[in-house]
Parts: C-alpha cells; sequence; structure tokens
C-alpha cells in the first residue's frame, strides 16, 4: 500500500511467510491485514493451515481469499498440510513454498510466522534440513513455562493440535522465537473498540468487525468472555515489525508432551522465549494502517 508519508529503507525490510488456521476463529485475519499492509513486510506467501478438524485446511485457504479480496490486494495464497505431519507424507506447495523461498539468494531475511499448528513449517524442515539456518521462525503457541502459572492445566491450542510437529520445530537448528499463551493472550480489545477504530475502515475493516461479531454469537465461542477478544497472533507480526516490542530471554528448547506441557528433556539449541508483549504499539499500528489506507 501507498498511504503513508514515511519510507523504510530496503535495508530494513523482510520477507516473510504467514503460515495460518485463519477460518480456525476471529484472530488471524487481523494479523494477516496487519502484515500486508506493513512497508517493511514483503510478503511472499500466505499458506493455509489446518486446524485438526476434517477439510479446516481449505476452509482456512477460503478465508484468507475473503479477506484479501475485501482488502483489493492478490498475495500469493498456497495451501499447506491438511492434518498433523505424517511419515513418508508427500509435502504441501505451502511446504515447497518454504523450502524454495528458504534456498533462494536473497540478502533480505525470512520470517516464517506461525499462526496455528506448525504442520506446514515442520514439513518443510524435515524435506529440507538445509533450511534450517536460512529463515527465522516465530510461532504462537504453547503454554508458559513457570510451575505456578495460571494456564496451569490447559492444553495449548496450536501446539496441541500437532504435537510432533512443535517438537520437530523445537529440536531443529532453526531460530525460534516462541511467544507462548501468557502473552499472546494479553492482546486484549473490546469488541465495540473493533466496531468503533476498525469496522469503519472501509470493506476490509467492516469485513474484520462483521466475522468477529459473527463467530463470537456462535456456540463455538463458549470460551470467550463476550464483549472482547484476544487478538493472539497479531504478536507475530509485532515482534518482526519491531523485535523489542516485548521483553523476552533465551532458554534451551524443551520436549512438549502430549497434553502440551513440557517435559524435563531439553533439546540443543537456545529459542527466544518472549514474557510479554507491548499491546498497544501492535494494536494503534493495525488501526492506523487500516485508517489510512481505506478512509472510506
Amino acid at each position: 500500500m501507498s498511504s503513508y508519508s514515511f519510507v523504510v529503507t530496503d535495508s530494513k525490510r523482510v520477507r516473510v511467510i504467514l503460515d495460518t488456521d485463519t477460518a480456525c476463529e476471529a484472530d488471524d485475519p487481523f494479523a494477516i491485514a496487519e502484515a500486508l499492509l506493513s512497508p517493511k513486510m514483503i510478503v511472499k506467501a500466505i499458506i493455509a493451515e489446518h486446524f485438526l478438524e476434517e477439510g479446516s485446511q481449505q476452509k482456512s485457504y477460503e478465508a484468507i481469499g475473503r479477506l484479501t479480496e475485501a482488502m483489493e490486494l492478490d498475495p500469493l495464497t498456497l495451501h499447506g498440510e491438511e492434518g498433523p505431519l505424517q511419515e513418508g507424507a508427500e509435502i504441501s506447495e505451502g511446504a515447497r513454498f518454504i523450502v524454495e523461498e528458504a534456498r533462494r539468494d536473497d540478502p533480505l531475511p525470512l520470517y516464517v510466522l506461525g499462526l496455528g499448528a506448525l504442520s506446514t513449517i515442520a514439513a518443510a524442515l524435515r524435506e529440507a534440513p538445509d533450511i534450517a539456518d536460512r529463515m527465522t521462525v516465530v510461532t504462537i503457541g504453547g503454554l508458559p513455562y513457570e510451575k505456578d502459572s495460571p494456564f496451569a492445566g490447559f492444553r495449548e491450542f496450536n501446539f496441541g493440535n500437532d504435537v510432533g510437529a512443535a517438537n520437530l520445530l523445537l529440536a531443529s537448528a532453526v531460530p525460534v522465537w516462541q511467544i507462548p499463551m501468557n502473552v499472546y493472550t494479553t492482546m486484549r480489545i473490546g469488541l465495540a473498540e473493533i466496531e468503533l477504530r476498525i469496522g469503519r475502515a472501509g470493506r476490509p475493516g467492516k469485513y474484520l468487525f462483521d466475522q468477529m461479531a459473527a463467530y463470537n454469537a456462535t456456540p463455538r465461542a463458549f470460551w470467550t468472555p463476550g464483549e472482547s477478544w484476544s487478538l493472539g497472533d497479531s504478536p507475530a507480526v509485532g515482534v518482526v515489525l519491531t523485535p523489542v516490542c516485548g521483553l523476552f530471554h533465551m532458554q534451551k528448547a524443551r520436549h512438549v508432551n502430549k497434553d502440551t506441557t513440557y517435559s524435563e528433556e531439553r533439546f540443543e539449541h537456545e529459542i527466544r522465549v518472549y514474557d510479554s508483549i507491548d499491546s498497544r504499539y501492535i494494536l494503534e499500528d493495525l488501526i492506523a494502517k487500516l485508517t489510512l489506507n481505506y478512509k472510506g
């Protein structure tokens, strides 16, 4: 988009691939919209990810299309894995694209944003281990590591939709930035604010609000508080735009159990784990970009 009076120099731009279970619930489209409207990000592809239900990958693919049509944009959109990682299965076109883009001779860094299950990213890594040092994976997923966390007893959704893929990623040599459940749930915004400040930003804003309000009224949204939401996928975009928009620490990656708790087994390499996120920056950046680009 071009509705900005500032320029991001080429030396500061990055390549981005979004891997997203867009049809699962209502927050992924907000993260996709912010990425597409960010001049720092060269969005190379959006990959549709499954969310463990039959046909869910195709539903995500179609949901991506509805959003990008409303935004009057036509990014490359690809099919990811149709379910959890399977031994010997042919990889999806989305996984093949990750491999090809990672191997491409390009001086700009590549970030792959996992906004759901990690099946497609893991399939690419298993197919081509040589790409591990040619990209950074930002994953929205995993429980907090503190044993006294208020999320104790929860099964974390994204890692839980393909625990094997999560462990393959964490055991690999790829640089990983993890944004766990205790952090991504702090992206709280009221539905009234979405209606007022996002819903009036042209067709895209109306689409974002309408799909949020519609999902909030369904039985699938039984877990939500009623009139607010956590835009839990948006921190992945925020930390690529500004890596220090949250506090983080480095630690050895840990094995994920079937119930998404962590075992004491530690993998060899260290990952970046975010402890907090600047939700004000990320939400206001999204709202400003929608308003500037879709004033009508």
